[in-house]
């Protein structure tokens, strides 16, 4: 059995000792960007290899041209995914701290990569600890693999698409984004305040229950069903290109296609002063 949105702790701790599974840790955060990087080294699930937001899964910021995590050139992540032992027939399985929003990110760019085994561990490593699932300070020391990719580059939008499309009735745009940085109320990383006018508001943070740990595929079908274009005339977008992903995610698990992902996002969009923004609801 494959699994390319969502696995559980329960499933992937039967997986474990397997040949064939491979595992990310993808645990970040923003206000200390090696907090993931030490957390891994302290502990992490069994045979995990750690992928940094900003080292691994994106490539070098240009100031004043992109957002602040643009993707990596194509080459250069399937290198990387050589580096760690990943194969093409392995299952992925990718963890952060709770909720997924980082490890979305990496999920979405194995898929992008045409690795279709590729899940993403529900509630992450809080939820596995709490079952108290082994946990290790061995670093690994995987045997390096030539990645090969099948890039599908369909599944990106660039800004010019985004702005065509946020003004065209058969298409619609997503703000991943919490609801008062949407409405330009808060905007703690950011230079610019606000949304594109026409975006809709879709928060990840909803696809989640309170613990990290993912709604089901049929409450979340329930709660996207408002998004009555196909998933190919939907793109996604947050501030850098990161927690869009994780909305991405719930419409695949949800049974509802793969919109695309626009992965500059909003902090790419502003360094353009000929866009527009605006502010409040919808």
């Amino acid at each position: 059995m494959s699994y390319t949105t969502i696995i559980s702790p329960f499933d992937l701790h039967a997986l474990l000792g397997k040949g064939t599974v491979r595992i990310l840790d993808c645990r970040f955060s923003l206000a200390d960007t090696e907090w993931g990087r030490n957390a891994y080294r302290a502990a992490h699930l069994p045979g995990a290899v750690y992928a940094h937001l900003d080292d691994d899964l994106s490539a070098p910021v240009v100031p004043g041209v992109t957002g602040r995590h643009p993707l990596p050139a194509p080459e250069a992540f399937a290198a990387r995914l050589g580096v760690w032992g990943i194969s093409g027939n392995d299952q992925v399985v990718v963890y952060d701290q709770s909720h997924g929003g980082l490890a979305a990110r990496a999920w979405w760019m194995l898929h992008w990569m045409g690795h279709e085994d590729c899940a993403l561990l529900d509630g992450g490593w809080a939820a596995w600890t709490a079952q108290q699932y082994p946990v290790t300070d061995d670093v690994p020391s995987p045997t390096a693999t030539q990645y090969r990719p099948r890039v599908n580059a369909a599944m990106t939008v660039s800004a010019d698409i985004v702005n065509a499309w946020r003004q065209d009735a058969a298409h619609c745009v997503i703000d991943a984004r919490a609801a008062a940085r949407y409405r330009g109320e808060v905007e703690p990383i950011d230079p610019v305040a606000g949304h594109m006018p026409g975006a809709f508001n879709l928060p990840f943070m909803e696809n989640v229950h309170p613990d990290g740990s993912w709604k089901s595929p049929e409450v979340l079908r329930a709660r996207l069903s408002k998004i009555t274009v196909p998933d190919h005339q939907i793109a996604v977008h947050c501030g850098s290109g990161v927690t869009a992903c994780h909305d991405i995610l719930a419409f695949k698990h949800a049974g509802l296609g793969m919109p695309k992902l626009y992965p500059g996002s909003w902090s790419e969009w502003i360094t353009d002063p000929s866009r527009p923004v605006t502010t409040g609801p919808a």
